[in-house]
């Protein structure tokens, strides 16, 4: 009877594992392009008779993953319900870690001519449509092995994988455009990040094949409850939630102003700031180190106070924070700036940020978890990439109180994720079984909080962490 519990906790450790070290790649392969996209594909993949016409097209191969992921979310969304989230993860990984080592080896246009970006376009689209998948699937996966109880903790590392991977990218790209000449950067250096992907790849791949199917899709399919067409039913039955997951996805509009907006409020001349452009590229790295040490913590709160207050309370804070953020930017106050975004971004932010791989898919049942998932996170996303342009259009330079108006706007939609939040149900003290379920009962909060401890005292006999 004792091994049962151990064998539990393994697989929730190597599920748990899995999902880090696939987010990791997945995003440090997403967030490498964005760089390279920024820094050198304008010069190379792009004609060099005009610079602003080579960085908007640069820019614009960035923004058109977003557009491969609500397909993706619908055709990987349904794989994960009707294969595996086993198999769903694996499929995602490869076809990222491929795609992104693709880029590392692409010819450039004075070696092929406009047939180079058009080879960037379609490798960046099957980037967007893969990521479209992983969270979802990742995050269905790891709740579905945590032991009752821990599952926000569990489910946390999904997210703690995304920001190391974006730190790993951060890490790897600024040195090499910093200290290699730029003629060696431009000729070789930029491609290094985008060829190292594969020793990631490898890795995830020794971990993911060694992740059991999860128990809750494999009483499914013994059942033989797998849905035709679980994107069908999913938008069927469970709409109001892939709605309220879509308001609740808004939320990560504190990237985008932290990151795009307010850095380029910062540091372009037309808006007459003028901060130094490498102060800010720092913030995404400083945040997300920040954030790689709050994200469990939050996870762990959230199993213990609820998924909705720390997701409210997150959301409205950050909102709130980003008044002050972008006023000290137009106080030409780097410092004060820099510390509000890692407050921001580093810790109240993450109160969202961590707690969402638990709460989303909590609210759908086994059948279509993934798909229903996939769907409303993913259209969130989609909004939220396009929001820094229609900021800076509603805003252009010459407005006048900049930072009254976007933090307004930042706020107003953090309220509505907050709102998605606050009518959805809780559902922490729900057992796997019962998620979904619109009318399912709660466990009590004294018989939540027993099995919580009998949990924690099966860790001490075994000496298996869960």
């Amino acid at each position: 009877m004792q091994a049962q519990p151990q064998h539990s906790s393994v697989q929730a450790r190597t599920a748990t594992a899995s999902a880090w070290i696939g987010s990791a790649l997945e995003y440090y392969d997403y967030f490498i392009y964005a760089q390279a996209a920024a820094l050198v594909f304008p010069q190379l993949f792009f004609p060099t008779g005009d610079s602003r016409i080579a960085i908007a097209a640069s820019l614009a191969t960035y923004g058109v993953g977003y557009l491969a992921r609500p397909v993706g979310a619908f055709l990987l969304g349904r794989r994960g319900d009707t294969h595996g989230r086993k198999n769903l993860l694996l499929t995602c990984m490869f076809m990222m870690g491929f795609s992104t080592l693709a880029v590392g080896l692409l010819p450039t246009f004075a070696q092929v001519g406009f047939a180079a970006p058009v080879m960037l376009v379609i490798l960046r689209l099957i980037q967007g449509f893969a990521v479209a998948g992983e969270i979802s699937g990742s995050s269905s996966l790891v709740l579905e092995h945590a032991p009752f109880g821990r599952r926000g903790y569990f489910a946390s590392f999904a997210m703690q994988g995304v920001t190391a991977g974006q730190v790993f990218a951060a890490a790897i790209f600024l040195p090499l455009a910093s200290y290699l000449p730029e003629e060696q950067f431009l000729s070789w250096g930029w491609r290094v990040p985008f060829l190292l992907s594969l020793l990631v790849l490898v890795a995830g791949y020794v971990i993911r094949r060694k992740v059991s199917e999860t128990p809750a899709f494999v009483d499914e399919a013994n059942n033989r409850q797998i849905p035709a067409s679980p994107v069908t039913e999913a938008l069927r039955d469970s709409w109001p939630d892939i709605v309220r997951i879509s308001a609740i996805a808004l939320i990560a509009i504190i990237l985008s102003v932290t990151s795009i907006f307010g850095a380029a409020y910062a540091v372009q001349p037309a808006y007459g700031i003028g901060l130094p452009k490498g102060l800010f590229l720092w913030i995404p790295l400083l945040a997300n180190g920040v954030a790689t040490f709050v994200i469990p913590f939050a996870g762990s709160l959230s199993d213990r106070w609820g998924r909705r207050p720390l997701i409210i309370f997150g959301a409205l804070a950050s909102g709130l924070l980003s008044y002050v953020y972008l006023y000290a930017i137009s106080l030409h106050n780097a410092t004060v700036a820099i510390a509000v975004a890692i407050v921001m971004w580093g810790v109240v932010y993450q109160c969202f940020n961590a707690v969402y791989t638990s709460f989303m898919p909590e609210l759908f049942p086994t059948r279509t978890r993934v798909t229903a998932m996939a769907i409303g996170q993913n259209a969130g996303t989609a909004i939220t990439a396009v929001l820094p342009a229609c900021i800076a259009l509603a805003v252009p330079p010459g407005t006048q109180h900049i930072p009254l108006i976007v933090g307004t706007i930042t706020l107003a939609i953090c309220a509505v994720g907050a709102l998605g939040a606050w009518t959805a149900r809780e559902t922490f003290r729900l057992p796997v079984s019962a998620l979904g379920k619109r009318d399912a009962a709660p466990i009590g909060k004294q018989e939540y909080n027993r099995l919580r401890a009998d949990i924690r005292k099966k860790k001490s006999a075994s000496n298996v962490p869960v």
